[in-house]
């Protein structure tokens, strides 16, 4: 059967009612909503907000204790990185030392939005936020609930994706409730986020830019905006970024990624072994003729709106019992390049374990 995937209910943005009961809800439109988030971040609390790629897991960047609780809550491991949020690009100073003209060229263009920039981390920043590195990962969102947030809280905030480390990110406040329900203080909703992606990564802290995540921002607008090619062959500083774990952004259902032509067939290969089958569509891809009970959901057209879609349809999956995703990787062109980045870490082995085998750079 053939689904046409459908957005999750919500509630009125700034409030989840079904969340009530599991976390404190605060309306990101009332008044005292935003400065009542303000005020349990400066408390050492931990405030979900969403942002224009994915709702973050935010807690005061200078509050050790604070941010030892993301970790614990996310149960990410602690040499996995945060990124620090700013509420505008004039006080990356504040937070990071030995900015390069280029990288400076990239906040001008880009921010606030979907780029991460990775900088040498000034003294100010708790090693904990790093995970002992000696850069730090920042950028300035443009969703306007974290703009108001950032501002009302008047310092940085050290935020991840909220969710459990490795899983789907969470695009909706529904979903951020399903997940972490009672393990957070607070969640403002501000809608479905409008990108969906997480943000693209580079690492400025040489000579030259390197992408070290792809994201919302693309490949040929970094290039344009530096008037330069992009290198995105595998970094050699050694540098740790969020979202780089071999295995990470899978759903519960195991996720097989095939050629576009093979994908019926490999579909019908996993149902004749008795499994629950879920098909990730192309547009205009013969995989509308699976027969049996396959839940076939079709990508949407636009590779933006796939990219904003990608973990909702995957949920949806989840949601449906499923227990085989199969997939094709979209074109590498623009933000396409992020959802096969996606789709092939969330294919990869699941790990046992939570321990980092990546290092610092020395």
């Amino acid at each position: 059967m053939t689904h046409t995937a459908r957005p999750p209910t919500l509630a009125t943005p700034g409030t989840i009612s079904r969340a009530a009961t599991v976390a404190r809800p605060a309306s990101a439109q009332a008044p005292g909503g935003v400065r009542g988030a303000a005020e349990i971040l400066r408390r050492g609390g931990l405030v979900v907000f969403p942002t224009e790629t994915v709702y973050g897991l935010g807690a005061d960047a200078e509050n050790a204790e604070a941010v030892r609780r993301v970790f614990e809550v996310k149960r990410r491991p602690v040499t996995h990185p945060l990124i620090v949020h700013l509420a505008d690009a004039g006080q990356l100073g504040d937070w990071v030392t030995g900015i390069p003209g280029y990288a400076r060229v990239l906040a001008e263009w880009f921010w606030p939005g979907p780029l991460t920039l990775v900088l040498p981390r000034s003294p100010r920043i708790p090693s904990v936020v790093t995970g002992g590195c000696d850069t730090v990962a920042v950028r300035v969102p443009h969703h306007p609930v974290a703009q108001r947030l950032l501002t009302a809280f008047g310092g940085a905030i050290a935020a991840p994706s909220a969710n459990r480390f490795g899983a789907l990110s969470c695009t909706s406040a529904e979903h951020v409730a399903d997940e972490l329900g009672p393990a957070v203080d607070l969640i403002l909703d501000g809608g479905p986020c409008p990108v969906g992606i997480e943000s693209t990564i580079i690492d400025v802290t040489g000579d030259e830019p390197i992408l070290l995540r792809p994201g919302a921002v693309g490949v040929d607008d970094l290039a344009q905006a530096l008037g330069r090619p992009l290198r995105t062959t595998t970094p050699s500083r050694g540098h740790r970024a969020p979202g780089q774990h071999p295995s990470h952004y899978a759903p519960r259902a195991r996720v097989v990624l095939v050629e576009e032509s093979e994908v019926v067939a490999e579909a019908h290969r996993q149902q004749s072994h008795g499994r629950r089958v879920g098909v990730l569509r192309p547009p205009a891809s013969t995989a509308s003729t699976i027969t049996g009970s396959a839940l076939v959901i079709e990508v949407p057209t636009a590779i933006g709106d796939y990219a904003r879609d990608l973990y909702r349809l995957l949920r949806e999956f989840d949601h449906h019992g499923c227990e085989v995703v199969i997939a094709s990787l979209p074109t590498r062109a623009g933000v396409g390049l992020a959802i096969a980045d996606r789709l092939t870490r969330a294919s990869a082995p699941r790990p046992t374990g939570t321990a980092s085998t990546s290092t610092c750079a020395e």
